[in-house]
């Protein structure tokens, strides 16, 4: 329990030796934020929606979106209750640390493995399944006490939200509506909080990766999240009351590759905490699902980019290749390229 940062961080005046990430893996030079990334009104005309999405998605593998149903104050209330439940006690989150990631609540710290680390990411995590409600919600934590009500009605908007734009990403390819929802089932939450630190040049708040589902979307309340694109880091600026959508592997290789997932990584900063409140939309880790592209966008003229393989395969795949020590080239889903 003692481990987690959030429970002894504050004040602290120097970077312990096992979070100074090796120079390779720190922030390193800071290039620019990105201003081209598309903000898309969900409210606007429908044909003037989808084209905007389509090429955010092949360009830059993420966008923001406003207007889209979520309530501010949904989205203020949310935000208030990630800030009380990492402030709690540690005697009040001594229960609820658990280094098992099964389906059920998870409360940790750094990556997956943290026991078997050599240098630890300056980070505590929530995650929990959060479809259906009623298989899941007995699972969440009671504290702050309302808890379950706030995150089940939130939950429930945002996959309505999510819903509608995977809808509309699938307009933009020409496959029928409702095409990423019938395969899309799991809904996972995953809230990282990272405290202040006190040299943020020297750790990193998650480092270099790409989702492995299909679409995930971030509620967040400080700068910290930084997209890989041609080689360069470029930071993107929150958007008050928006939703950054960030595509997965497993949109990429559906798409036959006309789609880009996007490499990622959070920094941290000296002053203030910054919560991120990630929604992953998925498939069924528990079933033998095939992944590969739709059969819709393959043609002489545009033949198959991605070999056939089933999710919770990759999934294993996925964890060998970012657990895997030492530099790494590419991304895990090179292994399964035509």
């Amino acid at each position: 329990m003692a481990q987690l940062v959030s429970s002894w961080s504050k004040g602290v005046q120097s970077v312990p030796k096992d979070y100074v990430m090796p120079p390779e893996n720190r922030p390193g030079d800071f290039i620019k934020v990105c201003n081209e990334i598309p903000v898309i009104n969900l409210q606007d005309d429908r044909s003037k929606i989808v084209p905007q999405i389509l090429k955010a998605c092949s360009e830059f593998g993420l966008f923001q979106v406003i207007k889209h149903g979520v309530s501010d104050k949904m989205m203020a209330d949310i935000s208030d209750l990630y800030d009380e439940f990492f402030n709690m006690s540690v005697e009040e989150k001594s229960g609820l640390y658990s280094e098992k990631h099964d389906e059920g609540f998870t409360l940790y710290t750094s990556g997956m493995n943290y026991t078997k680390e050599d240098v630890h990411y300056w980070k505590d995590t929530l995650r929990h399944a959060c479809h259906p409600l009623d298989e899941h919600t007995p699972s969440w934590p009671d504290k702050p006490a309302r808890y379950r009500d706030e995150v089940g009605k939130y939950a429930t908007q945002v996959r309505k939200m999510g819903s509608n734009i995977l809808d509309l990403i699938a307009e933009g390819l020409g496959l029928n509506k409702g095409y990423f929802n019938e395969i899309s089932q799991d809904q996972t939450m995953v809230v990282n909080h990272y405290p202040p630190c006190p040299d943020p040049s020297l750790a990193m708040g998650i480092g270099c990766h790409g989702d492995v589902n299909l679409v995930t979307f971030i509620q967040q309340n400080q700068y910290g999240l930084q997209i890989q694109k041609d080689g360069i880091w470029m930071g993107i600026n929150p958007i008050p009351n928006a939703f950054i959508v960030v595509l997965g592997y497993h949109i990429e290789v559906v798409s036959n590759g006309k789609l880009k997932s996007v490499e990622h990584r959070g920094v941290l900063n000296s002053t203030a905490a910054r919560t991120s409140i990630g929604t992953f939309m998925s498939l069924n880790t528990n079933l033998p699902v095939v992944v590969e592209p739709a059969k819709e966008l393959v043609s002489s003229s545009c033949p198959k980019k991605f070999k056939s393989f089933k999710f919770n395969e990759f999934i294993a795949s996925y964890l060998a290749f970012y657990l895997k020590p030492g530099p790494r080239n590419g991304t895990p889903l090179d292994a399964y390229r035509v």
